[in-house]
């Protein structure tokens, strides 16, 4: 995002519906010129937070629409500026006349993508954390993640990263009276237990919090990979669960040699389901190629489904992946057994697998339910406590865990403890903003849209 120039100095413009044609177009104006803007255009000033219906359009000229207008007086506004809506007729024509009028008042520019949302960082409307939550909820496709990112919109991780810096800025203030009082041993000794028992909390607390992955699987996608030997039809498994032909279908064993992906919603969760190559002694470079991305994405994934052909000569010897190797060696990643085409076989059933054809659509049913269930369980739905959702929340929590991790070694002196607890504070004030975050600004407010 190019940088934003004199903020709260200028007036910027947007509009903040959809380009295109549409009943309603919504003209969103920020700044100090707005009053100006109202009384010129629209015949006043309207009561505040109340929508009044009225002419628009340059004075002592035809008028350009007629529509609602909206006022909110800053401070009590989104951006914490002066701020109107304008809403007119959604054509392109009466867009364009009204958004070349409002622009050709002095001090007035159109807002760069996600301005209004970075303006409310600046006047303290909002924190980082509530910003990502936003531009998450524009973004959302499914009902689980829109109920994620608005609840982080409403401040659920602000209030929880918040909390956690107070206390440490208490554990901070014991430890700095400890050096103050460093002549009396009792004071000394009272302060440092203190100290250390609010730092032992907060390990806990961040430590739990890192280990919960399920808010980053629900923004991105729950990963799941279907795996298994050639030719058991994992490319008509993917087409039957995505309902359409995302893939072309062969009977020719080995033909999937590339990764391919479709993005499901299973009642409400989102899904990345992905095609990998056939598993299998590789006749071919090519092939060989295919089958190492297929085991790479399989080791990536958070659920796979093994699927094998139940016409296949002694199916039930096919083993399933092994466990993982990066730093799990011991744990098995979560994998369902789906044997496919029962329609050509007799098969009888068992609790540790699920029957379907991809062809007939049998058993598709029960596949999707199980799979809906595991999503579930996975994301910790439902579980309602505040989970970390991006990359950058998770890098500055292992900062500050690693600094409070620090502070309890023993042959540290009070003076290097503080600094630690001043480290661990300053990571916990990047999370929500407080801390200079101005290289990451960027990034963030270029996910929005121009009216955002």
């Amino acid at each position: 995002m190019s940088e934003i120039r004199k903020p709260k100095t200028d007036t910027i413009v947007a509009p903040a519906s959809g380009a295109g044609r549409a009943a309603i177009a919504v003209i969103r104006i920020s700044g100090p010129a707005t009053r100006e803007m109202l009384d010129a255009f629209c015949g006043g000033v309207p009561e505040p937070r109340h929508a009044s219906l009225r002419d628009i359009g340059p004075p002592r000229m035809s008028k350009l629409d007629r529509g609602l207008v909206l006022w909110f007086p800053g401070p009590a506004s989104f951006t914490g500026e002066d701020m109107a809506e304008l809403h007119v007729h959604g054509s392109r024509a009466v867009t364009r006349a009204v958004m070349e009028a409002v622009l050709s008042l002095g001090g007035t520019r159109l807002a760069e993508p996600g301005e209004f949302a970075r303006r409310a960082f600046e006047n303290g409307k909002l924190d980082l954390t509530e910003v990502e939550g936003l531009a998450d909820l524009i973004r959302a496709e499914t009902e689980a993640q829109a109920r994620q990112a608005l609840a982080q919109a409403e401040g659920s991780l602000r209030t929880l990263y918040e909390g956690w810096r107070r206390e440490l800025l208490q554990a901070q203030a014991l430890v700095e009276a400890g050096l103050d009082f460093a002549d009396e041993g009792d004071v000394v000794a009272d302060v440092s237990l203190k100290a250390d028992a609010i730092v032992a909390g907060l390990l806990v607390g961040i430590s739990r919090h890192l280990a919960d992955r399920s808010g980053e699987r629900l923004r991105d996608g729950l990963r799941v990979v279907i795996a298994g030997p050639p030719n058991a039809g994992k490319s008509s498994l993917l087409n039957a669960l995505a309902k359409r032909d995302v893939v072309i279908v062969s009977e020719e064993a080995g033909t999937t040699r590339d990764i391919i992906e479709v993005h499901l919603d299973l009642g409400g969760l989102p899904v990345i389901l992905t095609d990998t190559a056939g598993i299998r002694e590789a006749q071919g470079k090519v092939e060989e190629e295919g089958i190492r991305r297929a085991l790479a994405r399989a080791e990536q994934a958070d659920l796979v489904l093994w699927l094998v052909d139940a016409t296949a000569p002694q199916w039930e010897a096919s083993p399933g992946l092994s466990p993982r190797k990066s730093g799990q060696s011991s744990a098995m990643r979560a994998q369902i057994t789906v044997l496919n085409k029962i329609d050509l076989a007799r098969v009888s059933g068992g609790p540790d697998r699920i029957e379907v054809s991809a062809k007939t659509g049998a058993g598709l049913y029960a596949l999707i339910t199980l799979l809906a269930d595991r999503a579930r369980e996975l994301l910790s739905f439902g579980a309602g406590s505040p989970a970390i959702t991006r990359t950058r929340h998770r890098a500055e929590l292992e900062a500050g865990r690693g600094a409070l991790e620090r502070f309890g070694d023993r042959s540290l002196s009070p003076e290097l403890k503080a600094e630690e607890l001043r480290i661990a504070a300053h990571h916990l004030g990047r999370l929500t903003g407080r801390i200079d975050v101005e290289e990451v600004l960027g990034a963030i407010f270029a996910e929005f849209c121009i009216g955002k």
